[in-house]
């Protein structure tokens, strides 16, 4: 176990996340957030509905060196006095995760200053605690951290991208597995019951913006595994695929398999749904299947709080950035008296500004890591 986030004053990190999409680089000193800067290529990859590793890779090669760049400019600091180099180093695409595994080695060789690999999933894990306290993400007077802004004991769900899972953490570095899932993560249930609509990728924000208005209590959708500590999303998904073709709702396999949105396609095509007369039923739908999400998601955090007799309960993740999701969490926290901490959504979403913080944490409690160090896509927390 480490010690508390007091011990990393006078510290300046450098970090790159580069595990999947998102090109990012932050810069972190003293716990303010000196820059952040990131390049999405959700444009380039929503025309084949997921990531393509190829691409994903290519676009990091590009992007990288310029948001460095921006990065050290606006955080007006010479790369001479970086303090250390992080990137994440997995879980995550192996092309993408050794493009910034290998700039911040190579960083660290040139500066001779020291280099750490940073678990993805223990960037969203520790991201609750960061705390920012404007929109503005450039400026190091608008991230200050709290004083007391310690690692406290804490369930904690994470529900990012391939990954759901509750942990208990006792402090930084001090993880316990609680349960995770055991086939679709929430976040691919989101992304694949997305395009089965035809709704785009990614899925999470098209659901969700359709689901407001919508009465999820229309579709009575299976919440799986309640008793058990692990997720499922599998037999969600599963049902939403075998309920469209009784709506009338999925467009024709011809036109699904070349992935053409269905917002794109003809609104009179036979077999697909008319949104101009059926919008109130596609509403519907998914708002009951981001309910159903929701309350397993919800009831099985609150659950763990209780087991665990913890006093705090954190989510993170891309998921997380769900208003329902955080809504009904937050408020099962108040009736179940457990203190409530989500990272801000800007941090939910892949970024740069998580993982220099963790990296900053770590390096502080006295972490390096070897310059020999592999990348690991399929890297657990514990």
């Amino acid at each position: 176990m480490f010690s508390a986030i007091s011990a990393v004053n006078s510290k300046t990190v450098l970090a790159l996340e580069t595990s999947c999409d998102e090109t990012a680089v932050a810069i972190l000193r003293d716990r303010n957030l000196l820059s952040s800067e990131v390049s999405s290529q959700i444009a380039a990859h929503e025309k084949y509905g997921g990531i393509v590793p190829e691409i994903a890779s290519r676009n990091h090669l590009v992007h990288a060196p310029r948001l460095i760049d921006r990065a050290t400019r606006n955080a007006k600091i010479d790369m001479a006095n970086i303090d250390a180099f992080a990137a994440t180093s997995g879980p995550g695409l192996a092309s993408s995760l050794m493009i910034g595994s290998s700039i911040a080695k190579g960083l660290a060789i040139g500066f001779g200053k020291p280099y750490l690999a940073i678990n993805h999933l223990e960037g969203h894990l520790l991201s609750p605690f960061f705390v920012a306290s404007a929109s503005s993400r450039c400026l190091a007077k608008d991230h200050r951290q709290d004083d007391d802004a310690t690692i406290r004991p804490n369930v904690s769900l994470i529900v990012s991208g391939g990954h759901t899972m509750s942990m208990l953490v006792r402090g930084l570095g001090d993880y316990q597995l609680i349960g995770r899932t055991v086939d679709d993560a929430a976040g691919e249930a989101f992304d694949k019951v997305a395009k089965m609509l035809g709704l785009g990728y990614p899925g999470g924000p098209e659901i969700e913006k359709r689901a407001r208005g919508g009465d999820p209590k229309r579709f009575d959708l299976p919440r799986s595994m309640l008793d058990s500590e692990n997720f499922s999303f599998s037999g969600l998904k599963t049902a939403v695929r075998y309920l469209l073709p009784k709506l009338t709702v999925i467009p024709s396999e011809a036109k699904r398999t070349r992935a053409i949105p269905l917002r794109n396609l003809n609104r009179n095509i036979t077999g697909s749904l008319d949104f101009a007369r059926h919008d109130k039923l596609l509403r519907d739908l998914c708002a009951s299947f981001q309910q159903a999400v929701v309350d397993v998601l919800v009831r099985k955090t609150i659950a763990a709080a209780q087991k665990n007799n913890v006093d705090l309960v954190t989510v993170s993740g891309g998921v997380s950035c769900n208003e329902e999701l955080r809504r009904q969490l937050r408020e099962a926290c108040a009736r179940e008296g457990f203190e409530f901490k989500s990272a801000e959504p800007w941090l939910c979403t892949d970024n740069a500004a998580m993982i220099a913080f963790a990296a900053l944490l770590l390096f502080g409690a006295g972490f390096q890591s070897k310059l020999t160090e592999e990348i690991d896509p399929s890297l657990a927390l514990i």
